[in-house]
């Protein structure tokens, strides 16, 4: 499955959805290692972007993506709409990532 075919709303331009397979999704769970939260810890007293957090949710959101795509393509599906992402808060320094949508099969119109 190519991910450029997927997308926050329910269709996907020049295609039209000709099957829908259902809710698929990609999860997983991150913890920041000690050092980081360290490191994180001394810039929050500065203010301003923290580095080492933005670098950690962009790669559990990745992960995820990747995760849900990969559940789509073993479904059959070419193409994933209505994406979203979810995150809960499982611990402290512990998060729960989940990217879900709706598996379909597209074609050109």
């Amino acid at each position: 499955m190519d991910p450029a075919l997927t997308s926050t709303t329910f269709e996907i331009y020049g295609h039209r959805i000709v099957r829908q397979l259902g809710v698929v999704r990609g999860i997983t769970v991150r913890s920041r290692g000690l050092v980081g939260q360290f490191a994180a810890g001394l810039r929050s007293i500065a203010g301003g972007k923290i580095h080492e957090y933005v670098t950690l949710c962009e790669e559990t959101r990745g992960e995820a993506f990747d995760l849900m795509v990969k559940h789509a393509s073993e479904i059959g599906a070419n193409a994933i709409v209505g994406v979203r992402y979810d995150a809960t808060e499982l611990a402290e320094n512990m998060t729960e990532v989940l990217a879900y949508g709706t598996a379909v099969v597209v074609e050109p119109v």
